[in-house]
């Protein structure tokens, strides 16, 4: 009975870090659909406050059911990105990733000063409850689509173009296409992660969508690993988790605990958690010594099978 107890207590305690996980978890993967493709971008802040500010006025004005406007949200951020993706792509990448910083800089100005539709400095109450039994299957739906795409021709071409874009023109890949691809994609994950975050935070204002966010997905997507979409899931939810465990077990050191953790993930896995790369190289290399073991004639040199 205490050991039940316990578990009620502690899933009580922690269920919205699980929540906040999985809605940063969205962030992350917009920040990693346009990483894939070989552009860093932080325009994603920017789709999650379109998303977000305009899913919460839909609801507030026309009393729809909140999953009715989750689309609604996504289509938004996805045009947002395409229109974006017209003017980035035009850029050399370390001027996109510095556009993509100044367009957050302009989404602040622009919702601070539309209060009409923001709420302006003082934000706005959305009275939006997102469950996380809801949140559980977007993020599973999300996983699914993120799993196909991988293994799809766009995913092949993505990974190409990400490598190099020479090599794939030379392949009869066209880079400005799958890289417009991956801003539409970004766009539409963002936004729904914007709203997602505007339901469980239950208020938005212009620090809502801010730099901020910026860090907590490119944290998530250096710590999890940004050649994999799994491990941007996973290092989203350790980002988030990692401050809430450290205040719960040394509260008088949590940002230096956090610190050192970030750093020892930094250094022994420069890759991040999930590293495609390392696992088929121990695969490949497990393989050879396992045959060895089990035929030991195969390691003896001048042996002849």
């Amino acid at each position: 009975m205490n050991a039940m107890q316990g578990i009620l207590d502690f899933w009580a305690a922690y269920r919205s870090t699980l929540a906040f996980a999985i809605v940063n978890s969205f962030l992350a993967l917009s920040t990693y659909a346009v990483l894939s493709a070989g552009i860093l971008s932080f325009a994603t802040v920017t789709y999650a406050a379109f998303g977000g500010f305009l899913g919460a006025r839909l609801v507030l004005a026309t009393g729809f059911d909140p999953m009715l406007t989750l689309p609604a949200a996504a289509l938004a951020g996805a045009v947002l990105s395409y229109l974006v993706a017209l003017i980035f792509l035009r850029l050399e990448s370390h001027w996109m990733a510095l556009a993509s910083l100044a367009l957050i800089l302009i989404t602040r100005v622009i919702v601070i000063n539309i209060p009409v539709v923001t709420g302006g400095v003082n934000g706005m109450s959305v009275p939006l409850p997102v469950s996380l039994e809801l949140l559980a299957v977007l993020i599973a739906l999300a996983a699914l689509v993120f799993w196909r795409l991988s293994v799809s021709w766009y995913g092949i071409a993505a990974q190409s173009v990400r490598e190099d874009t020479a090599v794939a023109s030379s392949l009869g890949i066209a880079p400005r296409k799958i890289q417009t691809i991956a801003f539409v994609i970004s766009g539409a994950v963002g936004g729904l992660g914007g709203m997602l975050l505007a339901g469980a935070l239950q208020f938005i204002s212009p620090d809502t969508y801010f730099v901020n966010i910026a860090f907590t997905m490119i944290a998530g997507v250096v710590l999890g690993g940004s050649y994999h979409w799994t491990g941007v899931i996973i290092g989203a939810a350790v980002f988030t988790a990692l401050p809430v465990i450290a205040q719960a077990i040394i509260p008088e050191f949590q940002d230096v605990a956090n610190g050192i953790v970030l750093l020892l993930i930094m250094i022994f896995l420069p890759r991040g958690l999930v590293d495609p790369l390392s696992i088929r190289l121990r695969k490949n290399f497990q393989i050879p010594v396992a045959r060895a073991i089990e035929d030991p004639s195969i390691s003896k040199p001048g042996v002849v099978k």
